[in-house]
Order: C-alpha cells, then sequence, then structure tokens
C-alpha cells in the first residue's frame, strides 16, 4: 500500500497546484446547489470543470436529507436522457447503420448525470466523496423512489471503477497502522470486536490471518475484509475460535483454513461484489504460503433463519421456543427440520437460497457442508439462528463448475453428510 499512498499524495499534490492555475480564468464558485451543477455541465476547460466539480461536491456536502433529495431530483428531471432523440438517432441508424451514428446513439443513451458523476469522480478524494453521497442517497431511495435512477447509473459507473483489476489485496496484522485497525474494528460486521485485547487475538497468532481488499484512490478505507483460522479440523463453534485463552497452533502444520468472518466495509459501495474474489483470492495466497493446505471452510451464520420461520413454519418454530431446555435433543432436530428445508427449498421468486450468507457462499461455487447446531449461542446468534452456524466448503478445483451448475439449476450441491440429513428429515 506505502506505493499506492505515495501515487495517490503525489497526484493530490498535483491537483492543488494544477487547478489554482486556472482558477483566475473561471467564474465565482456558487453556493447554490443547480448553479453549482450547471457550472459543471457547461464546462468546457479541464480545469474549470475540476474546479466546479469540486464545489458542488462541497456544496452537495452541507446540504440536509430534504435539501439533498431535492437537489438529486432536480438533477433527473433537468439531465435524464432525451428520450425523443434517441428515438430519432435509433430510427436513422436502422436506415443507415455507420460508426458516426453508432457514436450518437451511444452518448445520448446515457443520462447526462453520469458526465456529471464523471467529473465529480476526477476530483481531489472524489472517489471517496462519491462513495459517502452514495451512501447517503441510498438512505434517501425509501422515501424518494425516483433516485433509484440515479442510483442504477452511479452503480454502473462504480462497478467499473472498483473492479478486480483495481483491487489490492493487503495482509492486516498487528503491526499495520492503527488508523487501519481502528477501522477494522469499526467495520467487523459479523462477530464484533469489543476491544483491542480481542482484535490483536484475530491478528497476532501464528495461527490467525486477516485480508483486505483496497482501492487506490481510498489508501486508508479498507473495502472488505476476511478473518481465517488455520487449523486442522472442521469448527463447529464460533467461540472455540474466539477464545482469547485458547491454545495457538502451528500454522505450517495446519491443513485447514477456515474463513470466519467477511466484512463489507463501505455502505456506499452496496451491490458491487467483492467477496466472491475476496475468498479466491485469499485462498489461493494460503496455499502458495501454507503448503499443508487441502481444506478451505468457512464457518458461517445463518442470519435469516428465525424470520424465515417466523413466516413459513409458525408452529415449529413455536415448539422450538415453548422447550424447556432450548439445546435438548428434540430442539434439535425440530432446527434442523427447519433449516434443511430453509437451505434447499427456495421460496424466493427467484429460486436463489432463502438465506443471503448462502446466496454469496453457494453463487460463489461452495457448497453446503455441516450443520452446527450449537454454532453461535451469543444472543444474536439465538435470535437469528436459534443458534445454528453452518460450514461452506469451497474446493478450488470445482467452484466454477459449481457455480455454473447451480445459475444452471439452482439446484444447492450438498455434502453426503448434509444429503444423509437430508434424507432423515423427510422420512420423519
Amino acid at each position: 500500500m506505502r506505493f499506492f499512498q505515495d501515487m495517490l499524495a503525489s497526484l493530490t499534490r498535483g491537483y492543488t497546484l494544477f487547478p489554482n492555475i486556472g482558477k483566475k480564468h473561471v467564474s465565482a464558485l456558487s453556493d447554490n446547489p443547480r448553479q453549482a451543477v450547471e457550472a459543471v455541465m457547461s464546462a468546457t476547460g479541464e480545469v474549470s470543470s475540476l474546479v466546479y466539480a469540486e464545489n458542488l461536491l462541497r456544496v452537495l456536502e452541507g446540504l440536509d436529507d430534504a435539501e439533498l433529495a431535492e437537489e438529486l431530483t432536480h438533477i433527473i428531471s433537468l439531465h435524464d436522457i432525451d428520450a425523443a432523440s434517441l428515438q430519432r438517432a435509433a430510427g436513422e441508424y436502422k436506415q443507415d447503420p455507420s460508426n458516426e451514428l453508432l457514436r450518437r446513439i451511444t452518448e445520448l443513451a446515457e443520462p447526462a448525470w453520469q458526465k456529471l458523476f464523471r467529473h465529480l469522480n476526477a476530483t481531489r478524494n472524489g472517489t471517496v466523496r462519491l462513495v459517502r453521497l452514495r451512501q447517503r442517497l441510498l438512505s434517501l431511495i425509501g422515501d424518494y423512489p425516483d433516485l433509484k435512477r440515479l442510483d442504477n447509473s452511479l452503480v454502473q459507473l462504480m462497478r467499473h471503477w472498483f473492479n478486480p483489476g483495481f483491487l489490492v489485496l493487503e495482509p492486516i496484522d498487528w503491526s499495520t497502522p492503527a488508523n487501519i485497525l481502528e477501522k477494522i474494528i469499526a467495520y467487523e460486521a459479523v462477530h464484533a470486536i469489543g476491544s483491542w485485547d480481542e482484535l490483536r487475538a484475530r491478528l497476532a497468532p501464528e495461527d490467525r490471518r486477516c485480508f483486505a481488499f483496497f482501492h487506490p484512490a481510498m489508501p486508508d478505507e479498507p473495502l472488505i475484509f476476511v478473518e481465517v483460522a488455520l487449523m486442522n479440523e472442521t469448527p463447529d463453534r464460533i467461540d472455540n475460535l474466539l477464545d482469547l485463552s485458547r491454545e495457538e497452533r502451528s500454522a505450517l502444520a495446519a491443513d485447514t483454513a477456515v474463513f470466519y468472518s467477511i466484512s463489507n466495509c463501505q455502505e456506499g459501495l452496496a451491490g458491487i461484489s467483492f467477496g466472491n474474489f475476496l475468498i479466491k483470492t485469499v485462498a489461493q495466497e494460503l496455499k502458495q504460503e501454507f503448503e499443508n493446505l487441502r481444506h478451505f471452510l468457512t464457518l458461517s451464520p445463518v442470519p435469516g433463519l428465525v424470520n424465515w420461520m417466523t413466516r413459513h413454519e409458525p408452529v415449529l418454530l413455536e415448539r422450538i421456543n415453548a422447550a424447556s431446555d432450548p439445546r435438548a435433543d428434540e430442539v434439535k432436530q425440530l432446527v434442523q427440520q427447519a433449516a434443511i428445508r430453509y437451505f434447499t427449498e427456495s421460496t424466493r421468486k427467484d429460486g436463489m437460497p432463502n438465506d443471503p450468507v448462502a446466496r454469496f457462499h453457494i453463487g460463489n461455487g461452495a457448497q453446503l457442508e455441516q450443520m452446527n447446531f450449537d454454532g453461535d449461542l451469543s444472543t444474536k446468534g439465538i435470535a437469528q439462528s436459534v443458534g445454528l452456524m453452518v460450514n461452506y466448503r469451497y474446493d478450488l478445483d470445482t467452484v466454477e463448475k459449481n457455480h455454473e451448475e447451480f445459475i444452471s439449476t439452482k439446484i444447492i450441491p450438498t455434502s453426503a453428510a448434509i444429503k444423509a440429513l437430508s434424507k432423515s428429515v423427510v422420512s420423519e
């Protein structure tokens, strides 16, 4: 990351000097949002467009939510696609499919606000600031649904700006700068980190690893990170992995890498997938470092199980909640009955897995490996899944085949143990 930090620092220094050269030749910068937008859209010089775009970002960031929604809605109404011109150009292209008409259609098919976003992205720290702006935009869509059109365009641009070719994989360890470590604590979304001691237990031991993706335009902001335990067995309880007093093991002797927490860090990048590429990249990195590694597994939460049971298995859920011993064998059987149906019988219109974590891992080519009834006995774990956790297995030789077959058939690949459990549930 030092290379990228130095590179970005040089770019920033260049930017701060470059616009100053042309500032005398731009009009007065307006604090009125609509005038600020028009100044960007009408600018013809590279320097002036940067100056006006920097000013527009400042103005937008200073608006409250209602004001921001109003101005974004105004941008949609004023800078949308010119449908009539596009239709005429398409008709002309049908008669004369020339290169010039194709170029014209391509230009007309893009809303003018995409040009605006590109100008904003080119400013100092523009990428970070646009990610923050989109975070606010997403919070407004519920009350202002028309903003979804603006968001669709911004997502398309961000998928280009954040494509895997621009991502940098960095190990996170106890020597990582404190400002990054603080963000790891803040962004951990699966198993909260309550102290620096807890963070150290996840980063410092020989048998623990953590990796994060960064982007050159956001060198101090992790995009996503994964925490890994190097082991010699398939884990079935998260508290064993997180135990501060556990015995540290030799990483060189480990044959199993367990991805036990994956956290997206930037709400403004929602809908832009990094996790599938992260897991496969980290698996290859670990395989190169530790020649004994043979197995790549997760220990994953089941965040949607109880909510699904509330809608589809209310009687079963009532029996579970009424049990005098919530960890009794009969309760375990009831939870397994529900979980098998939850994982293998989609109730979604698109046929995808009911569980959001399953959609990610199964869609990424993993198979459902094992169910762990006492996997997470925390308050959060009991509330969302009656304590159930599962393992997904990543076989690096078959992940692409699994992915393609799943997309085609929507059939979830499962281990022999899950298949046997399914048969026992059906026969009961």
